[in-house]
C-alpha cells in the first residue's frame, strides 16, 4: 500500500483521536458522576456521543475512499 498523503494521514489521526474520546465518553455514561448530573446535561452528553459516532462514521467513509 502506498503511503498516505499528509492530508489523508491527518484524517486517519483525527478519526483515531475522536474514537478514543468517544470511547471515554461512552465509559463515562456508566459512572456515578454521570448519573448524578441533571437530566438535561445527561441528554446533552448522550447527544454529543451520537454526534461523535456520526462524525467517526463519516471520517471512516472518507478513509475508505483513499
Amino acid at each position: 500500500m502506498n503511503e498516505l498523503a499528509p492530508h489523508q494521514q491527518r484524517v486517519v489521526d483525527e478519526k483515531s483521536e475522536l474514537d478514543e474520546r468517544r470511547e471515554k465518553l461512552t465509559a463515562f455514561y456508566s459512572t456515578p458522576i454521570f448519573h448524578s448530573l441533571p437530566e438535561s446535561e445527561q441528554s446533552r452528553l448522550l447527544r454529543q456521543g451520537a454526534a461523535m459516532r456520526t462524525y467517526s462514521e463519516i471520517l471512516g467513509e472518507r478513509i475508505a475512499a483513499f
